[in-house]
């Protein structure tokens, strides 16, 4: 537990001195490129992947898994044994570049497709200075955004071939072979080929890109959705648009003003004219397989352009690449299914004029029995998920709406959830829901707001369905204020890491809402013998024997003969382990056993804590939950954020139900802890030093 810990903090210092962004990438798998590469260049052998072997399993696991059919008599070759001469790059990276193999990544190859269209962000991707002929050494990278931070990824160049073609993407010019190097690096990302099969465009915008896509059906697109398209143009965003297929025969049919369905097209302008004395808005649309172009109205050779002034029709079409055409937005909207918008961030954007999203994001966990608490459908649970502010500071400056309010995205993803299809696992059902805080709670950092908050509170927006897919977003608007975001799966118990993202157009503050860490400790110092009533020191003298000292083994003893009595509790009794704790948080003389009145603070603790842990366990089980027990530390007085309450529950639950004696060894502990800081902590500042002599003394004997 400990060794996670401060694993955890090391990342979090190397992300704060900019480790994963795409100048700095995070080597995946410790693999540094430049240093294999040097390695194979110096011992003159080519670079073979330990960690994606050239073997069955890389394929896949159902379809393409080991033994089966479509992955017998393949074999895996380089592509200086596949053609004389082999190119990385050929002509630039082109739209012909991207053929599908037997694999079913469409929706991968359309986002490629659609970084061809920008060199800058390609080469984010695909990093230059790669060849067949330089230095080769059969080794490449690529680089992908993951989840908040940017990876390199190294692969050898052995591909999976039959009958010597290549099995998946290839380029038409057959010997070209970055695309089929990008796929499978792709593919070792995500734990095998076969793991890419089915997804959406918008998971390789995002994964090239580093943006936040947002999906609109335009048979319900929002009233100022040409609004939209504007300022996402203006950012530079990749916009794509598709007409959906009503079955497998629609695929890449063709309709009779020459759209294709099923198909990804691009959105590249917006244009309002004067058209018969009326303002007509159009749109520019790019077909990335360049040939086939719509042919209704607006269309290269339609009449509309004829009633428009000579020059500013000469600048329309001037500005056109083949398989570009425009067409009015209203027929947009009707000819099209759905709009997917890719928003970039700031560090994806090369000119200065561009306005950009502010961005902000959080790596989050949900637990089971400590962070996993579902949907608002689960009252009991909900408030246990992590919880982000967001303060909207300035409303948006748009001249055309009366409505003061702020424009913001919200983008939840669930992390890995594709490396773990191989395992049987898929994606989580996933959402978010949005509160603003009250008044009392204005201005408050360190408050997780708890159950009777969130039963009294109704959400003021959310996200528009909990799906299982990898991303859920929505841009949404609400006046200035403070809101709460919410993030959950949809069952209570479902564990995934999450990162969520809030882009907004003006300046705003986020961050999580986590109580602050502290503890309400007695004063000890206040009793004597003579505080001590005779009954309990006849007790005592019976329980101490001769010495009048109680071992760690006689605690044992007197603890779970206590307990037995007590029919509602249930408990399989202290261990030595638990008791030698206790020992070493009330032994103030260092002798290792408890005397008078060291016993009777550890009794009265004791006594205490029965009555919470009675108060706590609501549905009389005689064990608490794991939210109940959440509720009980906080009660016996020690605040404690979301992590150090996931740590609690991994140490303390068994099959997520804490039993008394695991209660009281959690508290015992808790205040042994805080107490050392204390000690350590002389200017009370929070912040406590210590040589290694007391880290050991305080490690091991705690």
């Amino acid at each position: 537990m400990s060794g996670g810990i401060s694993a955890s903090i090391a990342t979090s210092r190397l992300r704060a001195e900019g480790m994963g962004s795409n100048d700095h990438a995070v080597p995946f798998l410790n693999q540094n490129y430049e240093a294999l590469r040097q390695e194979c260049l110096e011992t003159g052998c080519l670079f073979q992947d330990p960690s994606f072997l050239a073997e069955p399993p890389s394929l896949g696991f159902k379809e393409l898994a080991p033994y089966s059919a479509k992955t017998r008599d393949v074999e895996w070759m380089r592509p200086t044994e596949l053609t004389d001469d082999p190119q990385f790059i050929l002509g630039g990276a082109t739209r012909t570049d991207i053929c599908q193999g037997a694999l079913g990544d469409c929706w991968l190859l359309a986002a490629i497709a659609s970084l061809t269209l920008n060199e800058r962000l390609l080469h984010r991707v695909v990093p230059h200075g790669q060849s067949f002929q330089e230095d080769y050494a059969g080794i490449f990278h690529f680089q992908f955004w993951q989840f908040g931070e940017w990876v390199d990824v190294v692969i050898d160049d052995r591909l999976p071939t039959k009958d010597g073609e290549l099995m998946f993407v290839h380029s038409a010019e057959g010997n070209e072979f970055w695309s089929a190097l990008l796929e499978k690096a792709y593919s070792k990302l995500n734990g095998s080929y076969e793991a890419l099969s089915g997804g959406s465009t918008t998971e390789g915008f995002e994964d090239f890109t580093g943006g936040v896509s947002e999906m609109y059906d335009l048979r319900k697109a929002p009233r100022d959705l040409y609004r939209i398209i504007g300022k996402a143009l203006d950012r530079g965003s990749l916009l794509g648009c598709s007409i959906d297929i009503t079955s497998a025969f629609d695929m890449e049919s063709v309709t009779f003003k020459k759209l294709v369905k099923g198909h990804a097209y691009s959105v590249t302008g917006l244009k309002q004219v004067d058209y018969q004395g009326q303002v007509e808005r159009l749109i520019r649309v790019r077909n990335p397989w360049g040939q086939v172009e719509w042919t209704g109205a607006w269309s290269d050779n339609s009449s509309e352009w004829d009633e428009l002034d000579p020059t500013e029709k000469e600048d329309l079409h001037l500005q056109m690449e083949d398989g570009e055409f425009w067409m009015s937005f209203q027929e947009f909207l009707r000819q099209f299914s759905r709009l997917e918008i890719c928003n970039l961030t700031a560090d994806a954007l090369s000119e200065d004029g561009l306005s950009h999203w502010n961005t902000i994001k959080f790596h989050g966990m949900w637990r089971r029995g400590s962070t996993a608490g579902g949907c608002r459908n689960h009252p009991n649970t909900f408030w246990i998920n992590p919880q982000y502010k967001i303060t909207l500071l300035e409303e948006d400056d748009d001249p055309e709406d009366d409505e003061v309010a702020c424009s913001f995205l919200v983008a939840l993803m669930q992390k890995d959830r594709r490396r773990y299809r191989g395992q049987g696992q898929d994606m989580h059902t996933i959402g978010f829901a949005i509160y603003e805080i009250p008044e009392e709670y204005r201005g408050c950092q360190n408050v997780h707001l708890k159950k009777d908050f969130f039963l009294n509170h109704s959400s003021c927006a959310r996200s528009e369905t909990f799906i299982n897919l990898r991303e859920v977003s929505n841009r949404l608007r609400l006046p200035p204020g403070e809101y709460l975001i919410v993030p959950s799966t949809f069952e209570s118990g479902k564990e995934a890491d999450f990162v969520l993202r809030v882009f907004t157009e003006k300046q705003s503050e986020t961050e999580e809402l986590d109580d602050m860490i502290s503890a309400d400790l007695e004063d000890e110092d206040l009793i004597s013998e003579d505080d001590v009533d005779d009954s309990f020191k006849s007790m005592f003298a019976q329980l101490a024997g001769e010495d009048m000292e109680i071992s760690v083994r006689e605690l044992r003893t007197i603890l779970n003969r206590v307990v037995t009595r007590h029919k509602d509790l249930k408990t399989d009794g202290f261990s030595m382990e638990s008791c030698r704790t206790m020992v070493n948080l009330m032994d103030k003389d260092g002798s290792a056993h408890l005397g008078l009145i060291e016993f009777q603070l550890l009794w009265n603790k004791i006594r205490k804590w029965l009555v919470i842990y009675r108060e706590y366990d609501m549905d009389k089980s005689g064990s608490m939950s794991s939210y109940e027990m959440r509720l009980a530390v906080e009660s016996a007085g020690f605040k404690l954020n979301n992590r150090l309450n996931q740590v609690l529950v991994a140490r303390y639950a068994e099959n997520e139900a804490i039993d008394f004696d695991n209660f009281i060894c959690c508290l015992v502990k808790l205040e042994a802890m805080f107490r050392s800081f204390q000690q350590l902590d002389k200017e009370g500042e929070g912040v406590a030093e210590m040589n290694i002599t007391e880290w050991l003394y305080m490690t091991m004997c705690g």
